[in-house]
């Protein structure tokens, strides 16, 4: 099983590295990476991932849908144009920016860069097909993966989250991808569930918390919120809210405030710049 580790990781490593003779060079902004910031609906933006890199964020998301064969990035069906593919806006764009920066998304940053990928549609079949293109010699070198019980951590996590196939994903002994666990299931939240497996946690913060910014945070729900990431990070885990407030004022930076505070991982926004700003304050 070890020989087995130690041949899968030299084997991709050597084909990061003989694809990077002929990879054209991205330059990469120097900006400072926000390790908080999470660009929900990431391909929305004029320039989807650069968009969000140029701000400094380490944690962007791409919502896909199988169609024929392709990984086509799009919020509705409607929005698909066969131009428009997983590989084309973010797996390329990754694969030199990665190879360009001796192995990282932004350089002389060791830590984590998360791809959130969001199955639409079909999900075991379109995470089988996703699974196909993360393990292709072209970019497995750049994905963090789950080897036979150990992860060999790398330039990128990809974390899959919307119709996901949980027993497909926890059978798989060598996997290129995480799982979104949700805070309502506690196979997925804190001590008992596997941080290898559902490395981050998410869910709707509409459904869990009342308060939305206006005053003061009820005290019981800052207990709730306190309690969600202390068992999460016991367990190794990382943790987002989605439908937080994002419209610019007060009241979102109230929530963001509060999130900072409580250690959650990733703060959810559609401003990039408004996101960048209010972490950048000091």
């Amino acid at each position: 099983m070890q020989a087995f580790r130690r041949i899968a990781v030299l084997v991709l490593t050597i084909a990061g590295v003989l694809a990077s003779a002929t990879a054209p060079s991205i330059a990469a902004p120097r900006v400072k990476p926000l390790p908080q910031a999470h660009a929900h609906n990431d391909y929305e933006h004029k320039r989807p991932l650069f968009d969000a890199l140029d701000n400094g964020f380490t944690s962007v998301e791409a919502d896909i849908y199988l169609v024929k064969g392709a990984l086509l990035v799009g919020h509705d069906v409607g929005d698909l144009r066969p131009d428009r593919t997983l590989q084309s806006l973010y797996l390329e764009p990754l694969r030199k920016r990665v190879l360009d920066n001796g192995g990282k998304v932004h350089p002389g940053r060791p830590g984590l860069f998360q791809l959130l990928i969001d199955l639409k549609n079909t999900g075991a079949a379109t995470y089988a097909e996703l699974d196909k293109v993360l393990r292709s010699p072209r970019y497995a070198f750049m994905f963090s993966q789950y080897i036979a019980g150990k992860v060999v951590h790398s330039a990128v996590d990809v974390v899959v989250s919307g119709d996901r196939p949980r027993e497909l994903m926890s059978g798989q002994r060598h996997r290129f991808a995480f799982y979104d666990g949700r805070m309502t299931d506690p196979a997925d939240l804190g001590p008992g569930s596997d941080a290898k497996l559902a490395a981050l946690v998410s869910d709707n913060w509409t459904k869990l918390f009342t308060w939305n910014g206006a005053g003061q945070m009820p005290t019981a729900e800052k207990a709730k919120l306190r309690n969600i990431v202390a068992k999460a990070h016991e367990a190794g885990q990382r943790v987002r809210f989605w439908a937080t407030p994002d419209a610019p004022g007060p009241q979102r930076e109230a929530v963001w405030r509060e999130l900072v505070t409580f250690g959650v991982d990733h703060l959810n926004t559609d401003d990039l710049s408004g996101l960048r700003a209010f972490l950048t304050r000091g």
